[in-house]
């Protein structure tokens, strides 16, 4: 969403939007600081926005932040987070 400045973050989260508009999708999974610090116009740490539900501001679909798979490849002990991250997804999803 976010490579170089803010200018290309608007564009691309206007992108982004359409096409999660198109999709319509149940759920998005924000994956990494990045992602979640954009998609929520936030600069919380992923660390603290982990386990809480949010909805995307534009179409309100539910969103769940978890940490990027790279990271999990440098910091395996954090796995089990993100399952219990993935479990909360599905348990909205299903509910």
């Amino acid at each position: 969403i976010c490579l170089v400045g803010s200018e290309m973050c608007i564009r691309d989260r206007s992108y982004l939007y359409r096409q999660i508009e198109l999709l319509e999708p149940k759920i998005v999974l924000a994956l990494g600081r990045i992602a979640a610090q954009s998609l929520l116009n936030s600069d919380m740490a992923i660390g603290k926005m982990r386990g809480k539900l949010y909805h995307l501001e534009k179409n309100n679909i539910p969103l769940i932040v978890t940490y990027h798979p790279a990271y999990l490849l440098r910091s395996p002990k954090e796995k089990r987070k993100v399952w219990e991250d993935l479990k909360f997804a599905r348990q909205q999803v299903i509910s």
